[in-house]
């Protein structure tokens, strides 16, 4: 927990950084913050190391060790990220996800994510949920770049800045894309057949995974066989997001179903 509190004043401090380069106008020239997700990170992953220990197996097995590993997804994409920067959009693409980075980081610490060491009962402990849950979210942190990027499509005038920022929400879910696919539909119907004895049973996080899936399924048919570009896929992409959080978020706290684990 100490090392968390630790990288959520690293990041707040990359935020702060981010923003007083943006603000001068000379965000290329900032060579602290890709060190600053860097450092978080790695911290992250120790964090995630020392639970792991603790409770003799990989820590992914409940809310606030899953938000940690989410955090640390989004930390290391953000470092490679913002290595490019020759691109102008990308600066605020990335503040972004400095600001998503500490929002999971701050949920992580609240209450309705309770960090006590406990041992994952048995169904949890399987190789196929780990799986399932570090490619999800490495998927879905891919997703967050996408997600803020379309944002900023939407918001911007500068046509150029558009363009990147419609070119970056299309790499971002490309990439994305197939990682979640296999994490959170492949990974996860043999991790069920594993702790349930089925593949598929139409649980509420099972049915809203499927749903993500199916609109970056349509945003990427949208591009590669319709060619269609501009504020249809955008919104396409911050709909997929938003249930990425709803199949995360909601599911957990409003309805119940097999993976009610906490």
């Amino acid at each position: 927990m100490i090392l968390v509190t630790i990288v959520f004043v690293i990041i707040i401090a990359a935020a702060v950084s981010k923003a007083v380069f943006m603000i001068r106008g000379n965000a290329e020239k900032d060579r602290y913050t890709s060190y600053l997700f860097l450092s978080s990170a790695v911290l992250l992953i120790i964090s995630i190391i020392i639970r792991s220990i603790q409770i003799q197996f990989f820590a992914v097995t409940n809310t606030y060790e899953s938000l940690i590993f989410y955090a640390c997804a989004v930390c290391f994409i953000l470092f490679v990220y913002e290595k490019q920067r020759k691109i102008p959009i990308l600066q605020g693409i990335v503040f972004g996800g400095i600001i998503t980075a500490a929002a999971l980081l701050a949920v992580a610490s609240s209450p309705i994510a309770p960090s006590s060491v406990q041992p994952p009962i048995p169904a949890l402990q399987s190789g196929w949920l780990v799986l399932h849950v570090t490619f999800s979210f490495i998927g879905e942190a891919f997703f967050v770049v996408a997600f803020i990027s379309s944002i900023l499509y939407l918001t911007v005038k500068d046509e150029t800045k558009k363009r990147n920022s419609d070119r970056i929400t299309y790499t971002a879910v490309g990439l994305g894309y197939p990682v979640f696919t296999v994490g959170a539909l492949i990974f996860g119907a043999i991790w069920a057949k594993y702790a349930w004895g089925s593949y598929w049973s139409w649980d509420p996080k099972e049915t809203w995974a499927l749903i993500t899936w199916l609109v970056y399924t349509a945003y990427l048919h949208s591009r590669m066989v319709k060619k269609l570009r501009g504020k249809g896929s955008a919104i396409l992409s911050i709909i997929g997001f938003l249930f990425t959080l709803f199949t995360f978020f909601g599911v957990n706290f409003l309805l119940s179903g097999l993976h009610s684990y906490g």
